[in-house]
């Protein structure tokens, strides 16, 4: 058992996606507590909300992701190696290089870090700079050779996710105006060394940007991707419960051409709805060609779990 205390009122304690909200006892004065179960191989986001919705992070751990969530870490597991401990009121080192960027879209701010040749495009760029620290932990990666310099580029987070990040435009966009701005910006990219990585519905985006625009994405890291979304699902298709695969394995299953694809996929082990959904487009995507990597990490749906995949997938892409 996990001892959870929060001081200041009624609060209830909740985790990203894997376990459901517990609410805290009032042990004495302004203390509150809960003792809860956690399942083996866990590393998850946790916060406290308080009678008036507020979000908080817990205090009592030095371990936060941004300015109102904790990390927990069964101690069945290492730590996560580049990933350094910040704690929520830390403010992360930000790229120097801002980008202004106005086209098909709409404006978006994109956030570039100059460290290598080979160019890495970060999907949600915001997470990775405020709550995650990517940089810091890329930039060990490369100090412990684990990977080249790279130049890291930090998709801002759309407003509306499931509506760009299930459509190519996003990645034409990419292709005829982020790159070029890049490009006068000093940023060359070697489309053949060109990373993309995404999780959730950027993980779905990544993956069929390799299908809808192959002379453009050639590499992957995709995390806990929704190969669950097809266009024929009710709310534009956010359901876990239609066919395995969704579109994306419909698409696949007439097995085009992947030989020139490299892809590395991750999928949290504490997501179990979402494993038949990825192991059918993972399969599919190997008989297409494809070279595939394929790991489980000890999560559930929840970015402190792939974070770890982030960068040890970007290493195997690059290396």
């Amino acid at each position: 058992m996990t001892r959870f205390e929060w001081r200041g009122g009624p609060a209830e304690l909740r985790f990203e996606d894997v376990l459901a909200p517990v609410e805290l006892r009032h042990e004495e004065g302004d203390l509150f507590a809960a003792e809860v179960e956690m399942p083996p191989r866990l590393r998850v986001t946790y916060h406290f909300a308080d009678a008036d919705g507020e979000e908080h992070a817990d205090p009592s751990n030095p371990a936060g992701a941004g300015p109102n969530r904790s990390i927990f870490t069964t101690p069945d597991l290492e730590p996560q190696p580049h990933w350094p401990v910040v704690g929520p009121d830390e403010v992360l080192d930000v790229p120097s290089l801002r980008i202004r960027w106005t086209g098909a879209l709409g404006r978006k701010t994109v956030r570039v870090h100059q460290g290598g040749e080979p160019v890495v495009l970060l999907l949600d760029g915001d997470d990775w700079m405020y709550a995650h620290p990517a940089l810091a932990a890329f930039e060990s990666a490369v100090e412990n050779g684990e990977m080249p310099p790279a130049t890291l580029v930090f998709l801002p987070t759309p407003r509306d996710r499931a509506a760009e990040y299930s459509s190519p435009e996003l990645w034409q966009a990419i292709r005829d105006e982020l790159l070029p701005l890049l490009a006068s910006n000093g940023v060359a990219v070697d489309l053949s060394r060109f990373v993309v990585a995404g999780q959730s519905l950027g993980g779905l985006s990544a993956f069929r940007a390799a299908l809808d625009f192959p002379d453009l994405v050639t590499r992957v890291a995709c995390q806990s991707g929704s190969f669950w979304w097809t266009r024929d699902l009710p709310d534009r298709g956010l359901s876990l419960d239609g066919p395995a695969g969704g579109d994306t394995a419909e698409r696949l299953s007439a097995l085009p051409d992947l030989s020139g694809l490299r892809v590395a996929f991750d999928v949290g082990e504490h997501e179990p709805r979402t494993h038949r959904h990825c192991s059918v487009v993972e399969e599919l995507a190997a008989q297409a060609g494809a070279a595939v990597r394929v790991n489980r990490s000890p999560s559930g749906h929840d970015r402190v779990g792939w974070r770890h995949a982030l960068v040890r997938d970007v290493a195997w892409l690059l290396s």
